[in-house]
């Protein structure tokens, strides 16, 4: 039996309608919760807003709403975008719900019984776009005499009572994990920048706050919201139903997605009040990297701002989806715009994909009266395209266990690619004038490339290769990977064949 799969992505902030990251992420996360559903995995994909906090008090005030109207709006905005680019999420949680609320305040008395929680003054720089604390050292005066955090947020000097969390109790203890696991963090750049920042000494951490309100309050202390990142994590974890009983049946997480700029919140932070509070750590943190425009990363001061569901209405979901998850190495940095979305799915979707479907089909259609033609005799042409495509469930396999999406995808285009050159190599169609049989066991053996090749892209194109295996008249029965070994019936009547890769073109622009 295998083991159940609990994906999470970054319960996304609330402060702000979803831009370009969130689409990334979350389709990101959508592939890996959808191939292991194939895989006959028992899955739990949570995603959801982060609704507390300074930042989000102040911006609600400057938009003259009340702060529970204005996050309720943007978890709207959230969840329409998910629905919009077919995000297949099991539970999004809000952190403004009550068992959330009972859920933080639980592993607050958790660690207070545990003697991990202190009253002090903080005395120090805090960023609210962050919501973070840096030491002197970590900011910079920057030539407008502001002073910043290294994400280029400023910072403020903020003196206030608050309670402290023992983090550095737990340098030990996490360094211990790392070097236990060391793929706990991936990718490794990201495990060795955290191995680092604990190696260089860990302070106590500030964990309430008291000159806003806006938060969950800190259970017996009048007065004290709770330090936004103790709430905004422990959001992973609430859905499971924790405190009460049968929450072990959703924790802990397999894996938690996240962006590279909260790993230390994550991989330091989380993993420290996991530890105090006696409970499981997830069993993966992937980092992954930032989206570029022109090489700088996407911001709204610089303008470069790009709006993802603009993207998917102007190209179609499914091509916006397969960009995100074939052209960019998961965990790394990657480009995205118009430009380079319409090259990748001409190339990859209407040109590879979408011709060897279309060609297959079309002379099924009109050479073998419109049924799946007969299989024969294997040539050894024939031999090494089945032998290349029965390794191409493992080679996903695998890439989905590295939360790897973008080899699954070039596993699955290395057997499009091998498929495209046995075709025309074979030339079916000039074997239909001399020797019809083989020509029959041609289109048969492209005819279940296909098939297979729809299986496995289904997690990253879900419509798109519902519609391929629509017209290879394939059932419900046989579109997981364990069906994959349902070859084709010869002379099971198909459906008329038309296009599902239309080729794409800029706005104003014909296609080419």
């Amino acid at each position: 039996m295998t083991s159940p799969y609990r994906i999470t992505t970054a319960i996304h902030y609330a402060n702000g309608r979803p831009h370009i990251g969130h689409a990334y992420e979350c389709v990101a996360a959508d592939w890996l919760a959808r191939f292991a559903r194939l895989d006959g995995r028992e899955t739990f994909f949570l995603t959801g807003t982060d609704e507390h906090g300074l930042k989000i008090a102040q911006t609600a005030a400057r938009a003259g709403r009340a702060p529970a109207a204005f996050v309720a709006e943007q978890a709207e905005a959230f969840r329409d975008m998910m629905a919009r680019l077919g995000i297949s999420h099991d539970r999004f949680i809000r952190t403004t719900e009550a068992g959330h609320r009972t859920a933080v305040q639980a592993l607050w008395r958790a660690m207070e019984a545990n003697g991990d929680l202190y009253l002090d003054r903080y005395e120090g720089w805090y960023s609210v776009r962050d919501e973070a604390y840096f030491d002197a050292e970590e900011t910079h005066v920057g030539e407008d005499g502001v002073r910043y955090a290294p994400s280029g947020a400023p910072v403020e000097w903020t003196v206030e009572e608050s309670w402290f969390f023992r983090l550095s109790r737990y340098a030990g203890r996490l360094l211990a994990l790392y070097a236990e696991r060391p793929d706990w963090v991936q990718p490794p750049s990201r495990m060795n920048e955290m191995r680092a920042f604990v190696e260089r000494g860990l302070k106590d951490l500030s964990v309430s706050r008291t000159s806003f309100d806006w938060g969950v309050p800190v259970p017996g202390h009048p007065g004290h919201v709770m330090y936004v990142w103790v709430d905004a994590l422990t959001s992973y974890l609430s859905p499971s139903g924790w405190p009460e009983a049968g929450w072990e049946a959703r924790w802990p997480a397999t894996v938690h997605i996240i962006g590279k700029d909260i790993t230390r919140f994550h991989a330091v932070y989380w993993p420290a009040f996991l530890m105090s509070a006696g409970l499981p750590l997830p069993e993966r943190i992937f980092s992954h990297g930032f989206l570029l425009s022109r090489g700088e990363k996407m911001s709204k001061s610089l303008g470069n701002v790009v709006d993802p569901l603009a993207l998917a209405e102007a190209f179609g979901v499914d091509p916006l989806r397969h960009y995100f998850l074939s052209a960019i190495p998961f965990g790394q940095d990657g480009e995205v715009s118009a430009e380079a979305i319409v090259r990748r799915a001409n190339a990859d979707l209407a040109n590879d994909l979408g011709n060897l479907a279309q060609r297959t089909l079309s002379m099924i259609a009109k050479a073998a009266a419109g049924c799946v033609p007969a299989d024969g005799p294997k040539t050894p042409e024939d031999r090494a395209l089945l032998a290349h495509l029965e390794t191409m469930v493992e080679e996903a396999r695998a890439a989905h266990a590295a939360v790897r999406p973008d080899l699954a995808m070039a596993a699955i285009w290395a057997r499009v690619a091998a498929t495209n050159a046995y075709l025309n190599a074979a030339a079916p169609w000039a074997l239909r004038k001399t020797d019809p049989a083989r020509a029959d066991v041609v289109l048969y053996h492209a005819a279940e490339a296909v098939r297979q090749i729809a299986i496995l892209a289904q997690p990253a194109m879900p419509g798109s290769a519902a519609r391929l295996l629509d017209q290879l008249a394939v059932p419900a029965s046989g579109r997981s990977l364990a069906g994959l070994g349902q070859a084709l019936v010869p002379g099971t009547v198909l459906p008329a064949p038309q296009g599902v890769f239309p080729r794409l073109s800029l706005p104003g622009e014909a296609a080419t």
